[in-house]
């Protein structure tokens, strides 16, 4: 039997790092046919990836993929650039569909925030009568009101019906935690709980834990090619390091490590062990983050890597001692299970979190970490000495638990054969 053609529509993919650039190579892998229509890559930096423009690679094959692009205004980094450049792709899908002879047995949108590009998806599935599903990353209107501090209550009932109008246009609704299907179906306009699936991110098959011998080689091969001196002073740091891993924004609250590293260096013994902080990544708060840094006077207890290939990131964290998340004080994030949890978990680390919410009910589940209040930078602290004070043994045993969590929960081809299920139909 013929598989269907499945159209992604993503604001973001390829060379951009999401992961629907694994999904949409899965699906080739297991005999579909996968188109894209995404905008111009920009994001995070803001600028366009070199070789891309208005007038370059508008189309291109990537492993099997058929991707086309359409205009989009980059983001830079200011809030208003953020508005053109999401509002842009929606224009530009909506013109996209007026004229487009692309066919498709099947849409699949990808949503990330903001919500209105999933409109693309639904403009395509009615005119071409064919099912759509969504997969959505974020909660709206609550993403946009927890992010910017949006009270209009005019603006915000134009989002909520603009949502409602999506979730009506979609067959099906696959969410990444279990509080957003609760969120979903309980809606002011409730969402029928047959439409809403729980399908939860899975990290890629690079993510694994490694021999710190072949990661400490990898990371060297890299610093030879150009990658930075900061990868070498990761492996020859003795201190107890941290590491976090991905984007640098408001919504991670990361500022609670700076605190926690004042704390720990008012209070440090005699006995303690040195902590280092490894920070890998970029993002719009990135200045920020180091201003807190240095007015606290905790330059010492930071180590900032530029951002890096996904496919390094299991190397990084196999010289790392702990993996660290942390959220924004928000009850929305408390219904987030964020990727970079799988990932690190996929690695076999121990995890440091400040989180409530799904993150914390994982970690206590899998029994693979440490987890503190959201924003409770001193009891971050004392979980960051807890875990420095405990055997390697009791170290390895929560990395261990964290890969076998991981294994049984978020396992790449079981969920892609149950995905298959909805496929079919």
């Amino acid at each position: 039997m013929k598989k269907p053609h499945i159209l992604i529509i993503s604001q973001h993919f390829y060379p951009e790092s999401f992961r629907i650039n694994d999904i949409a190579r899965e699906w080739v892998r297991r005999g579909y046919r996968v188109s894209v229509l995404t905008g111009i890559p920009n994001y995070p930096g803001g600028r366009f990836f070199p070789g891309y423009g208005f007038s370059k690679r508008r189309k291109e094959n990537w492993q099997g993929v058929e991707i086309r692009r359409i205009p989009v205004i980059p983001r830079g980094h200011s809030t208003i650039g953020m508005v053109f450049d999401t509002f842009s792709f929606a224009a530009s899908g909506f013109f996209w569909n007026l004229t487009t002879k692309q066919e498709a047995d099947l849409v699949f949108s990808f949503e990330t925030s903001p919500m209105n590009q999933v409109l693309v998806g639904c403009r395509y599935a009615k005119k071409h009568r064919v099912p759509h599903i969504l997969y959505a990353q974020d909660l709206w209107p609550e993403n946009v009101i927890t992010v910017t501090g949006l009270k209009n209550r005019f603006i915000i009932s134009r989002i909520d019906a603009m949502v409602d109008r999506i979730y009506r246009g979609c067959d099906r609704i696959l969410v990444t935690s279990p509080s957003f299907a609760e969120a979903v179906k309980n809606r002011r306009v409730p969402v029928p709980a047959e439409k809403i699936s729980y399908w939860p991110q899975y990290a890629e098959e690079f993510y694994r834990p490694m021999e710190r011998e072949e990661a400490e080689a990898e990371l060297k091969q890299a610093a030879a090619e150009g990658a930075g001196a900061a990868l070498l002073q990761l492996i020859q740091d003795t201190a107890f390091r941290i590491t976090f891993t991905g984007n640098i924004g408001y919504a991670q609250g990361l500022e609670i490590l700076p605190q926690a590293a004042k704390f720990l260096k008012d209070t440090k013994t005699d006995t303690d062990r040195p902590v280092r902080f490894v920070i890998v990544g970029d993002g719009r708060n990135r200045q920020g983050f180091l201003a807190e840094i240095q007015k606290l006077g905790v330059e010492e207890w930071f180590h900032m890597i530029p951002r890096q290939p996904a496919e390094r990131i299991p190397a990084i964290l196999a010289c790392s001692d702990a993996a660290f998340l942390s959220f924004a004080d928000s009850p929305l994030w408390e219904k987030t299970i964020p990727a970079k949890l799988q990932s690190y978990m996929a690695c076999g680390l121990p995890v440091l979190a400040a989180a409530g919410g799904e993150t914390a009910r994982i970690i206590k589940e899998a029994d693979c970490g440490l987890c503190c209040s959201t924003g409770d930078a001193r009891a971050l602290a004392e979980r960051i000495r807890e875990m420095t004070e405990m055997t390697q043994e009791s170290r390895t045993r929560l990395g261990a638990n964290s890969r076998a969590y991981c294994t049984v929960h978020f396992d790449k081809q079981k969920l892609m054969d149950e995905m298959e299920g909805w496929i079919a139909g």
